[in-house]
């Protein structure tokens, strides 16, 4: 599954925040992660106006996390700004009026739901426990 660039720098902003009491920066983040602060800085703007992070400006400002990380999950941070596992999304193609259109649409409608049910049953909690244990393993001599 491919995201785009904005979706990718909303999980991981939410996840490095969710991560750590206090603000961060958009510029923290950004080197963090390598990503372009000023692309990153309206993404953490939208977050912001749905009230998923906080911003306080002046010395010493930045973004904290105000969600709740048990129940936010990655399809609520992922559908703002693309649509994820939205059945028959996108414009009609060539051949989407025959049988085997129907029959592969029917197929990718599928594929869509369990992309959703998926991505709705896990939280940032959960990302969070799967980063530290990716982050042991990794530690581990050979791992």
């Amino acid at each position: 599954m491919k995201l785009q660039i904005a979706t990718r720098h909303a999980v991981f902003a939410i996840l490095e925040l969710a991560a750590h009491d206090g603000q961060m920066s958009a510029g923290e983040i950004a080197e963090k992660y390598g990503l372009s602060p000023n692309h990153l800085a309206k993404v953490l703007r939208t977050l912001g106006r749905e009230g998923m992070v906080e911003a306080s400006r002046g010395v010493g400002g930045g973004y904290r996390f105000a969600g709740n990380a048990k129940r936010l999950t990655l399809l609520d941070i992922m559908q703002i700004f693309e649509p994820i596992g939205v059945p028959g999304a996108g414009n009609s193609e060539p051949g989407d009026d025959t049988d085997e259109g129907r029959a592969l649409r029917r197929v990718t409608d599928e594929i869509e739901d369990i992309t959703r049910a998926t991505l709705s049953s896990i939280t940032v909690d959960t990302m969070l426990k799967i980063v530290r244990r990716t982050r042991k393993g990794a530690a581990r001599p050979g791992g």
